[in-house]
């Protein structure tokens, strides 16, 4: 029989070869399962459980569906049956019926078509963004089911059998954590759990809140005439360090960090050694506690003028500074602790913000382990931060520690009771993406973290950079000898003759996240093969390729993106020497900006035999490479045709560039003076004398280097027009082009923060009667803001014709430009009413500013940043500044990206009002 074929997403054939067998309903079946797997019966288990990639189980889920229906139906039939029917025969057949339950037919269908045809495919293997996989049958047949009676679980009397189920799934749930749930063992506390409606309510930690502040509240139930006044001068708590002391005499420190134990024993102990009934205490209670005080009361009673903080790791979930505002603690006391190189939290960084804090007399809440981060799926050391709270306890310091589990709980769940630390796991797609590029690929593919041989090399301080680059190259081709291309049997077989240290599984093992997220990220090489050392650039190319992997828009079709990824960001404030290092390994410059990592969550409950993986890696690999190209376009200097700003001053004119961030050819802040031929000259001042308002522009009219040729040659020809396009004169000969200013805007020579208390501007000319300005491009975003024959009128100091010829600076004084970034598009500045309007835009024909002129330090091709950094001994002059006619301002041009996709999101209005249409 020929080989078949089965459509590959987007359209394309795919051959499937010999293990493609008969396609059913035009899908191709068991392409990717052997006959190891079909006779296994927990693949046979699994495989029941699901609606399957390609519906397999179809039938049974409807099956179940109708069942659920017809016992609905019963149910409903039989409460009461004597009552008959509300709802008749008759009006059922009335036509107002039937065109009304039409319309919602035709708005179910119209809806669930846009799902199908929008939703990311969660239930394929082809998936491997987020955390989300395909739901049970059985969870959504019971959250089906369950909604059609639409319990309230706030009681007993509103939901008396869901309540019931809740604390039992809340049982289920924490012995398959490994947590006791039985009362009767005496060796840990009885787990419990309830349903939270999302991560912030689970992440709440008014619990600790709570308990660090329940030893206050006792304290003023026992003081003066307190219910708990006769238990003062007896009772005795034993300090975090282990000293005992009466209540009473325990300072505010120590009662802000007495041990865990400690505080929770309380309500026992005065049982057992006073008679305080539970009763009794809670009531004494009420009115002293945090629940009913607040947080501020007792801050303020015992003058705690530090507020106690949290501390876990930067990488933490977004939910935590959430439930921290919530609790009233503030999120700015949520403190985050640095991560290592491989995002687990910073042992040391810790030890060191404890130690801040023992110093200071400022208390903490808890130090939070994360038990997988989302981000990263990387696991805190629990075991190291215990030791440290144990270590500050001897110094006087306790607090909660709390082990963030709402990740990896999952997988405590899946360790059997024989697990042994070390047992294999899915580790073959962090192996394509650490032995994925060789120097001779267009790009490198560095997994965040890091391969065994890379630990070792920062561990030996005798290790030099060739010889751990030589033992990490030879890893590589280890991975790619003995682990990519082969199934996983193949793996296991090949090891069988190989010595115990040199087995591919003990390398499978040491590679790869804690769990099953793995970040990644991307840099790309120049033609010639230099490596790209701009991090904005390399997010560009990360940035491409998750565009071409996901889903944005009713454009786009999940059917035909074949393999989908997501991505976050590494902020410097977060991630700190974890993101400078990850920047490192990928040859990038350690700068300030964020670095955009890509992630792969393997969630897939299906086998993937017959080199599924690595088809979607080859998929993974041609739009990368595709995307490479790109960036080269984007990024290596050709010619091109360029656009100036055309400004007269007397005996020459001055050409102010039209920058673009986004264009290697054009990514340059460029002001030259230059002579135009006579006869153009000519043309172009008569055309201004009619026109005194118009803004006129030259440009080329060949493609042009602007380094090589018309800086170099000092000519070339060009073309002027009118901004609304209308040519004025062709064949124009420009020469003496020269540079007054020519800063690069490059990513790397940008500021980090927009100029606050004035504007900077170029000033330009031949004398202060013939002086120009144009915005000085600080940061990304911007806008190009220039005028011509300004007039100055100067209060204090001068301007010589050299300083103007050279170009210096100045500032628009008290004009808040951090403040007005971004700026609107230019299409929405220049119409429209209101304050964002042109006629109300503080840049204007005139516009009057005070203003400071300084001389400018730097040379005319100086990089920044700090190109607008002055002190007081460059100062010139100052006085009063007022715009002419000739003003320009353009906020697109310069942010534009060539070639970036149009973004389609409001096509997704559209799509929506077509469901609503059904009902009209």
């Amino acid at each position: 029989m020929a080989k078949d074929t089965v459509k590959k997403a987007g359209g394309a054939a795919q051959d499937t070869g010999d293990t493609a067998k008969d396609a059913v309903n035009g899908v191709a079946s068991n392409i990717y399962t052997t006959k190891a797997s079909e006779d296994d019966e927990s693949h046979q288990m699994i495989s029941s459980l699901f609606l399957g990639p390609h519906a397999e189980n179809y039938e049974y889920f409807k099956k179940n569906v109708i069942s659920i229906l017809e016992v609905t139906r019963d149910a409903r039939r039989n409460y009461f049956p004597e009552d008959g029917r509300f709802i008749s025969e008759k009006v059922q057949a009335s036509k107002k019926f039937g065109d009304t339950t039409d319309k919602i037919g035709n708005a179910v269908k119209k809806a669930a078509e846009l799902l199908g045809r929008h939703s990311v495919p969660w239930w394929s293997p082809r998936y491997a963004a987020h955390m989300c996989m395909d739901m049970s049958m059985p969870s959504l047949l019971g959250y089906f089911m369950t909604m059609l009676y639409n319990p309230n679980n706030v009681s007993i009397e509103a939901s008396p059998i869901t309540m019931v189920a809740e604390i039992e799934a809340g049982q289920q749930i924490c012995e398959m954590l490994g947590y006791n749930i039985k009362s009767d063992v005496k060796s840990g506390p009885v787990g419990w759990g309830h349903i939270t409606c999302g991560g912030s309510s689970s992440a709440l930690i008014d619990c600790s809140r709570n308990l660090k502040f329940y030893p206050l509240a006792l304290r003023n139930a026992v003081k003066d005439f307190g219910p708990l006044s006769f238990i003062g001068s007896t009772f005795v708590l034993e300090t975090a360090n282990g000293t005992k002391k009466r209540f009473k005499d325990l300072s505010k420190w120590e009662l802000l960090n007495l041990k865990v134990t400690t505080v929770l024993e309380i309500p026992d102990r005065l049982s057992v050694e006073y008679g305080i009934s539970a009763a009794f205490l809670q009531d004494a209670m009420k009115k002293y506690g945090i629940q009913s005080v607040g947080l501020g009361s007792l801050e303020l009673q015992y003058d705690i003028e530090k507020p106690i903080r949290y501390m876990l790791a930067s990488t933490r979930h977004y939910s935590w500074p959430k439930s921290a505002a919530i609790a009233g603690i503030g999120s700015a006391n949520v403190v985050g602790i640095a991560p290592d190189f491989e995002a687990r939290l910073d042992l040391d960084d810790l030890d060191k913000r404890l130690q801040e804090s023992v110093d200071a007399q400022q208390a903490v809440y808890a130090v939070v382990a994360i038990i997988g981060s989302t981000e990263e799926g990387a696991v805190d050391s629990l075991r190291g931060v215990l030791e440290l709270r144990k270590k500050y306890q001897d110094k006087g310091l306790s607090f909660v520690v709390h082990a963030d589990a709402a990740w990896g709980g999952y997988f405590a769940t899946m360790i059997p009771k024989d697990f042994k630390p070390g047992d294999p796991k899915n580790a073959e797609p962090p192996a394509h993406w650490a032995a994925m590029s060789t120097k001779e690929s267009s790009y490198v593919c560095v997994p965040l973290n890091l391969l065994p041989a890379e630990r070792k090399s920062m561990e030996d301080p005798n290790t030099t950079p060739e010889t751990s680059a030589k033992a990490i190259e030879e890893e590589k081709q280890k991975i790619r000898d003995r682990v990519l291309g082969k199934s996983n049997q193949q793996i296991i077989d090949e090891d069988v003759e190989r010595a115990p240290e040199d087995k591919a599984m003990v390398l499978l093992r040491a590679i790869g996240s804690d769990l099953n997220i793995n970040a990644f990220a991307l840099n790309w090489r120049y033609s010639d093969g230099r490596l790209n050392d701009d991090v904005e650039e390399a997010n560009y190319l990360n940035r491409r390729v998750v565009e071409e992997l996901s889903v944005d828009s009713p454009e786009d079709e999940p059917t035909k993106i074949p393999f989908f990824l997501t991505s976050t960001e590494f902020e410097i404030d977060l991630y700190g020497k974890c993101l400078q290092h990850f920047k490192k390994r990928l040859g990038l410059a350690q700068d300030e900006l964020p670095l955009m990592v890509l992630r792969n969550v393997l969630m897939t409950p299906f086998p993937t035999e017959g080199n599924f993986i690595d088809k979607m890696v080859k998929i993974f690999q041609e739009v990368v490479e595709k995307q490479v190209e790109v960036c080269r376009k984007r990024n290596e200097t050709k010619e091109n045709h360029h656009s100036f700003i055309l400004q007269d001053s007397g005996d020459k004119v001055y050409l102010v560039n039209r920058s673009m961030f986004y264009l290697a050819s054009r990514r340059r802040q460029l002001i030259a003076s230059a002579k135009l031929d006579d006869e153009a000259l000519s043309t172009f001042r008569d055309a201004k004398k009619n026109a005194p308002d118009e803004i006129f522009f030259l440009s080329t009219q060949h493609k042009e280097d602007i380094s090589a040729t018309m800086l170099s040659d000092g000519s070339f020809e060009a073309v002027i027009t009118t901004k609304s396009g209308k040519t004025i004169a062709k064949g124009v000969n420009v020469s003496s082009f020269t540079a007054v200013k020519d800063r690069p805007l490059n990513s790397k020579y940008r500021d980090h923060s927009y100029p606050s208390g004035h504007m900077p501007f170029y000033l330009y000319g031949s004398d202060e009667k013939s002086c120009h300005i144009d915005h000085m491009l600080l940061l990304a975003p911007n806008i190009q803001l220039s005028a011509s024959n300004i007039s100055l009128f100067l209060n204090e100091g001068s301007l010589s014709p050299e300083n103007l010829r050279a170009g210096c600076i100045l500032f628009a004084d008290g004009v808040e430009e951090a403040a007005m970034q971004p700026f609107l598009p230019t299409s929405q500045l220049v119409s429209g009413q209101g304050p964002t309007s042109a006629k109300n835009f503080f840049f204007q024909p005139g516009k009057k500013f005070k203003v400071t002129v300084f001389r400018d330090r730097y040379g005319v091709s100086q990089g920044g940043p700090g190109l607008g950094d002055t002190d007081y001994g460059d100062k010139l002059a100052s006085g009063e500044m007022v715009l002419g006619d000739e003003v320009w301002l353009d906020s697109e041009t310069c942010n534009r990206d060539p070639f970036k996709r149009p973004s389609q999101v409001a096509k997704w209005r559209e799509e929506f009002s077509k469901i609503g249409k059904e009902l009209d």
